[in-house]
């Protein structure tokens, strides 16, 4: 229980996660060194030594954990999220494997597991996703009736952009990124349909200027949400500090008081 304990105290000190964040950050770099050939061909053995002794530190690192906390390791989401990361590395490469190899990049997201700043951003991410996905519902909803009347409209000349729903439904989202949706798309279907601007623009306002801001907003305002709930959090903690040192303040004192009595 005590070795435990120290385990648990080790790897949750803040040197410990500065040092596997340096970690990750280098293992990061080496892994984009593999994609050079010139650097493979001099220092490759170097290269693919480092690697694996940084795999060796993450494995350390998660079996320090998972003694530490035991059954808990496994109810806490960033911890599979960690444990899941290095499994994917420790995969061997063979024939079929080499994506799973290549995802071995994947390890730097571990940045965000130990950094708390990052993981408040993906907790906010993650509580807006229901929002998100009303929003998301409303957008399919109007794509499926902007390309049901974009391949009615100009599917017959223009069959390449909107001959069937799915290439409309295509065509209707480069639109509405804005990416060459003027020159590339509209005007060319304005020279055979002149009055197919009462459609385009519209679609533009409603997806780009409105769907999409509202899409961000419910985003800010979950991290806004995350941000008020940390700093409660910290006003708590404060305040319980605050109240067991004037409890051992009360408590000296009457021990003086007594003192002083006899």
């Amino acid at each position: 229980m005590r070795f435990r304990q120290k385990l648990g105290a080790i790897v949750d000190a803040p040197r410990f996660g500065n040092f596997i964040t340096a970690v990750i950050v280098a293992n990061a770099a080496i892994l984009g060194m593999e994609t050079s050939d010139s650097l493979m061909a001099r220092f490759g053995a170097l290269i693919h030594l480092l690697d694996r002794l940084c795999l060796g530190i993450f494995v350390v690192e998660i079996a320090m954990k998972m003694i530490a906390r035991g059954g808990r390791f496994f109810t806490n989401g960033w911890s599979l999220f960690d444990f899941t990361i290095v499994a994917i590395s420790l995969v061997p490469a063979g024939q079929g494997l080499s994506v799973l190899r290549a995802l071995r990049i994947l390890r730097i997201l571990r940045v965000i597991s130990v950094a708390p700043r990052l993981r408040r951003v993906v907790e906010g991410f993650i509580t807006a996703l229901p929002g998100m996905g009303s929003v998301f519902l409303l957008m399919s909803i109007i794509f499926y009736i902007g390309s049901v009347i974009a391949t009615k409209l100009f599917g017959a000349a223009f069959p390449d952009w909107f001959g069937t729903l799915g290439l409309s439904a295509y065509s209707l989202f480069q639109i509405m990124t804005l990416e060459s949706w003027s020159m590339g798309i509209v005007r060319p279907v304005m020279e055979v349909y002149p009055h197919a601007w009462v459609f385009f623009v519209p679609f533009i306002l409603i997806t780009t200027f409105a769907v999409v801001n509202l899409l961000v907003g419910l985003i800010v305002n979950s991290m806004q949400d995350a941000h008020h709930a940390e700093e409660g959090v910290r006003t708590d903690a404060y305040r319980d500090e605050v109240l067991v040192r004037l409890e051992a303040i009360e408590a000296r004192l009457a021990a003086q008081q007594t003192g002083t009595k006899k």
